[in-house]
């Protein structure tokens, strides 16, 4: 088996089936999928198994997070690649093919390889991610500092379209298998966020290269499948993002949660604020979150603890 595509979805068939057959479609290396059915309707579960006879689904109804639910599926792995894909993706080029191909030319040491990320209306959303210290952390909670979307720019690549880069998004990539056994999968301390960052980080700190090819496009639809869960999703990821960032310490952790809570706070009066001027469901939404942000930045509730708590309600 050469590659074991990896997806999770949550009881999302407008997703999932054009996600699919994208991946059928374009495939040809020989490949195994396995779906997480995370928190599927039975009917929902039934139809798709019909529809999808050769995919293996793998059901899961208890309350997981994005590193839980993919490492049901990895550990099941039977490809010499992985190919972590995020279930609102899609794309009509032989990608898993071509990233494949670029391992072949790629020093031993290369671990991942991610393909360039577009938005549905085909603009850039991102190529390869730059280091992502903890002061740019801090910058952006405040607008004052943006991620830049291509790691690529005027930069010379290894080959083709091949660049090195440091970071890689949790949409899209294809790593070695042993290599990801290696570093223990996705690390299941955070929940929604960094487990990307943080599995790029580890893979670099033990001497491994992330690239990104530039001439391999997938679409991901992120902006348009927000779900009404930002309000247990947001405040788990501020969290487990401090609690990454922080790398075990106490007064680091302080310090960059006094940087982070004015910030969060300021989102949260402005948020009251449109409510009060423009009452609607997606504002109620909206001051739910940043409150639910500020209120789980100095506690000691795990990531998981802090979902489990907002999803529940």
């Amino acid at each position: 088996m050469k590659v074991s595509i990896v997806i999770v979805c949550m009881n999302r068939l407008d997703n999932l089936y054009p996600c699919l057959k994208s991946v059928e479609g374009n495939t040809t290396v020989e490949h195994e999928t396995l779906v997480v059915a995370y928190r599927f309707e039975e009917s929902n579960l039934k139809k798709v198994r019909e529809d999808f006879p050769e995919v293996t689904f793998i059901v899961n109804n208890d309350i997981s997070g994005f590193a839980e639910n993919n490492n049901l599926a990895l550990r099941q792995a039977r490809g010499e690649y992985c190919f972590i894909l995020n279930d609102d993706t899609e794309f009509d080029s032989p990608v898993i093919d071509s990233l494949v191909s670029d391992f072949d030319r790629l020093p031993q040491e290369a671990a991942i390889v991610s393909p360039r990320l577009l938005n549905a209306d085909g603009s850039l959303q991102l190529c390869g991610r730059p280091p992502y210290p903890s002061v740019n952390y801090i910058r952006q909670q405040w607008h004052c500092y943006r991620e830049p979307i291509d790691d690529t720019a005027g930069r010379s690549p290894v080959f083709g379209e091949v660049f090195e880069t440091s970071n890689i998004t949790g949409a899209c990539f294809l790593i070695r298998t042993e290599i990801f056994r290696q570093l223990g999968w996705f690390d299941e301390t955070y929940y929604f966020t960094p487990e990307d960052i943080a599995l790029s980080t580890l893979a670099r700190e033990k001497g491994y290269k992330v690239f990104v090819d530039r001439g391999v496009s997938i679409i991901h639809k992120w902006k348009t499948t927000a779900s009404r869960i930002s309000p247990a999703i947001r405040p788990t990821a501020v969290r487990g993002s401090l609690i990454f960032f922080s790398r075990g310490s106490h007064l680091r952790y302080a310090l960059l949660a006094c940087g982070v809570w004015p910030a969060e706070m300021a989102k949260r009066i402005k948020a009251s604020v449109r409510l009060l001027l423009h009452p609607s469901e997606e504002n109620r939404i909206k001051l739910l979150t940043f409150r639910n942000i500020t209120r789980n930045i100095f506690t000691r509730r795990t990531p998981k603890e802090i979902f489990k708590k907002y999803f529940n309600g």
